[in-house]
């Protein structure tokens, strides 16, 4: 396997390596907080506090407004200092605040700090695809971004089962510090200790070819208004943001609020659960909605190696998609918690297009503005669950859950389709080009 700039295949594989290792602690810690919240907001406002709902999705929507911010921050950099540095200072900065999650106690700290790690999760993502985009050769490089993704949506699997694991892996850190820890503080911990880890392979990572060639032209680099100032441009921009928005709705309201909101709703039979597994209703959740996302990364990136194309793979997983919130909504009433969770995992798999939809947010856009655009795009989708919460939310109240998600989601989805349609498809594109 040999690159556009003739990099060899060992480098290449590390830089795959180390990319996918670092989307893997990316989310880890982006899912985190859903798996421990409820243990963790117990623990400062007191066991059965009515407040813990509205004050959980407050609290993930402020790391998701860092996750905004650092994208458009991080993106910048990227284009302008070079992908590798992204990579080194997204990580150290998501690293320390996971490690001083661990150790807040009250409520404000608690957003300041998931606020803080939210800008340093955005860099990880687009960075790393960037790198492998530019790096391997044009017909290959969707296998790249595959290995990247599928290893990465595993993250959120190893989240919860850290969480479940707490006390055995609590009882090695009293060992070694002498102090007691709780099941959601060893959780943060483990993640901070991960990305300080990963600091060290990283070492070994180059910066691509295409980005060191922008030095011998005279061309905006890192210039945000690129994607704003021609009007082709900034719908190919908005497509690309509107295509993985779906991803975002299942995730953030289907699956993120099993606990609070659907699995009551929906009157799914818990009796099975004990006190311990009533409590990680959502950390299951989670981890059978990010297998299935695992799963549809795998199948989404080689079906669309097979089809030779990136759009007619995405409009099929958005059908699915469709479907399955349908079954989602109206199909489980009355469920056994079993069937709920396999419900998620196969939610999980429709909306397992997600490796496709950075792919193309990368392909879309010429060198000097690449790392901008491909650090925004997942960023400002996952900075969609803001609003989308939101409009559940103010929706849920006049209409009931159910209906409110409902139409919730068929906007996201209906938006998502006719973004797809608008997209260039972009399989073999050549990347050696830049946006005047």
């Amino acid at each position: 396997m040999a690159s556009l700039t003739g990099t060899s295949t060992p480098r290449v594989a590390l830089l795959i390596t180390v990319a996918a290792l670092g989307y893997f602690v990316d989310i880890y810690d982006l899912v985190l907080f859903n798996v421990v919240k409820r243990e963790s907001l117990e623990f400062i406002l007191g066991v059965g506090d009515p407040r813990i709902k509205d004050v959980g999705i407050s609290l993930f929507n402020w790391q998701m407004l860092g996750m905004l911010v650092g994208g458009i921050l991080w993106g910048v950099w990227g284009d302008k200092q070079g992908r590798i540095t992204v990579l080194f200072g997204s990580i150290l900065l998501y690293s320390i605040a996971n490690i001083a999650n661990a150790f807040t106690f009250d409520l404000t700290s608690y957003a300041i700090v998931r606020f803080i790690a939210g800008v340093g999760l955005a860099g990880e993502l687009g960075a790393g695809i960037t790198l492998i985009t530019e790096t391997m050769p044009r017909e290959k490089r969707g296998y790249g971004t595959m290995i990247v993704v599928v290893f990465g949506a595993l993250g959120a699997v190893f989240a919860a089962e850290v969480n479940d694991q707490g006390q055995r892996i609590g009882g090695l850190l009293s060992a070694l510090t002498g102090r007691e820890f709780m099941n959601w503080q060893v959780a943060y911990i483990v993640g901070g200790l991960m990305g300080v880890a990963l600091l060290v392979l990283r070492l070994g990572t180059f910066e691509s070819g295409l980005f060191n060639q922008l030095k011998d032209k005279v061309v905006r680099q890192g210039d945000v208004r690129l994607l704003f100032n021609d009007r082709k441009r900034f719908l190919r921009y908005l497509s690309c943001i509107l295509i993985g928005v779906p991803i975002w709705y299942v995730i953030g309201v289907l699956v993120n609020l099993s606990q609070d909101v659907f699995v009551p709703q929906l009157g799914i039979d818990t009796s099975a659960l004990d006190a311990d597994g009533m409590r990680r209703i959502n950390g299951t959740a989670i981890k059978y909605a990010y297998i299935g996302l695992s799963i549809g990364d795998l199948l989404s990136a080689l079906l669309s190696q097979l089809w030779r194309s990136r759009k007619k793979v995405i409009l099929l997983y958005l059908g699915l998609n469709l479907v399955l919130t349908l079954f989602f909504l109206f199909g489980l009433q009355g469920a056994t918690i079993a069937t709920y969770n396999w419900t998620c995992l196969a939610l999980g798999i429709a909306t397992g297009y997600w490796v496709l939809f950075v792919t193309v947010s990368s392909e879309q856009f010429g060198t000097n503005i690449r790392a901008t655009a491909a650090t925004t795009t997942p960023n400002f989708v996952r900075g969609s669950v803001w609003p989308i919460t939101n409009a559940f939310k103010f929706l849920a109240l006049p209409l009931g859950n159910i209906t409110g998600a409902l139409v919730v989601g068929l906007v996201c989805i209906g938006a998502a389709i006719w973004a797809t349609l608008r997209v260039q498809e972009t399989f073999s594109r050549e990347m050696d080009f830049v946006e005047e």
